[in-house]
């Protein structure tokens, strides 16, 4: 396996990049959806429920600090019951990552490049990632420290520019809603933007040197990704307004269109694709990574490699059926991603930590 040590401060920028993946460009008009104007008050309770998520990832990587999630799983469980629940894992990681790589061919063809097969777009982005995987993790985390302050520059202008279009109003009056919506507006924004932190059990705290200093880089880099997001949310409402929010699938996308400066600087919605081409790759990076170093860790294989090439082709078939159109990814995403996402990223590392540490009392017990 790949046993190239990280930093924490490169385990930062990719926690970072990770969180906030696909959901700088679907969470506004969802989660607004649900909160209305108070959306990015439930974004902000929900980075608190992330954040507790991060110390439950912390406590099961420091249970098991040279292990994988995948050698977790088949450890605690057991040899057969852990395999089984390993396959289930990969097969997440697979049908997920097809999915973001469906996003993004959609994203493009239907806001940047009209008339681009689909398919096209996914097949050169699932090379990409495959090329970044067979390179190995130090390439990608090197990648992404590369990329980093791109991403930091550009967000920053995006910003800047789309500030003197605030309206306040848009956002009044706060906390005006019912307990319900905010309720399922908080899960909906833990579901899509902590929840999937539980892939880095794969990374932490195997691959990463020091690790009290990987884990404040854990949290600060869940921390920061979060708030970034929180002030694409409060943009997305203070510019837009609540109605034209939901009714965009892409908000921040439709906030740079409108951003004009003297006339002078207009249209600059390409610095929003080009954010979100980044984000989205390195989670895209991470879920194939769970893929393929987990099948082949389950098949025992000296090397990942020879699998990155089937997996990458699997890939692009899983992203052209896993959502027939976009109106079944939306219903998919507001429906049934945070109940699927709840089982991996919060019910099996209860259900670990649980049973490992009543195996640790009870072969206690036995040898006293």
């Amino acid at each position: 396996m790949d046993n190239i040590k990280i930093s924490s401060r490169q385990f930062l920028i990719l926690v970072i990049l990770y969180t906030i993946g696909t959901a700088i460009l679907i969470i506004p008009s969802s989660i607004t959806q649900e909160a209305r104007q108070d959306a990015w008050i439930a974004a902000i309770i929900g980075i608190g429920f992330g954040l507790l998520l991060v110390m439950l990832y912390i406590a099961l990587g420091n249970m098991f600090p040279n292990m994988t999630l995948i050698e977790m799983v088949e450890h605690i469980l057991g040899k057969w019951v852990g395999k089984t629940v390993s396959i289930f894992l990969i097969c997440f990681g697979l049908t997920t990552s097809g999915e973001l790589l469906y996003f993004i061919g959609e994203f493009i063809t239907t806001q940047m490049m009209t008339e681009t097969p689909i398919e096209a777009i996914h097949i050169l982005f699932a090379f990409i990632v495959v090329m970044g995987i067979r390179y190995g993790l130090e390439t990608i985390i090197r990648s992404a420290e590369l990329l980093f302050p791109w991403f930091i520059f550009l967000f920053i202008i995006l910003v800047a520019l789309i500030a003197p279009q605030i309206e306040v109003k848009n956002i009044q009056p706060v906390l005006d809603i019912q307990l319900k919506p905010m309720i399922r507006a908080i899960l909906l924004f833990t579901g899509v933007v902590a929840l999937p932190l539980f892939v880095f059990l794969m990374i932490f705290p195997v691959s990463i040197n020091k690790s009290k200093q990987a884990k404040k880089a854990f949290f600060l880099g869940f921390l920061i990704g979060g708030m970034l997001l929180v002030i694409i949310i409060a943009l997305s409402l203070l510019v837009l307004g609540v109605e034209t929010t939901i009714r965009q699938i892409y908000p921040s996308y439709a906030l740079a269109k409108i951003a004009n400066i003297a006339n002078f600087m207009q249209r600059i919605e390409a610095i929003v694709a080009f954010i979100w081409i980044i984000t989205i790759y390195f989670r895209v990076l991470v879920y194939f990574y769970l893929t393929v170093i987990g099948l082949a860790q389950i098949l025992n294989l000296k090397s990942y490699r020879p699998l990155t090439l089937p997996l990458g082709m699997m890939l692009v078939i899983v992203s052209l059926i896993v959502h027939p159109n976009t109106a079944h990814s939306i219903e998919y995403n507001l429906k049934t991603w945070v109940p699927y996402i709840s089982i991996y990223g919060l019910f099996l590392p209860l259900l670990l930590i649980v049973i490992a540490k009543i195996r640790k009392k009870t072969g206690k017990e036995q040898n006293s």
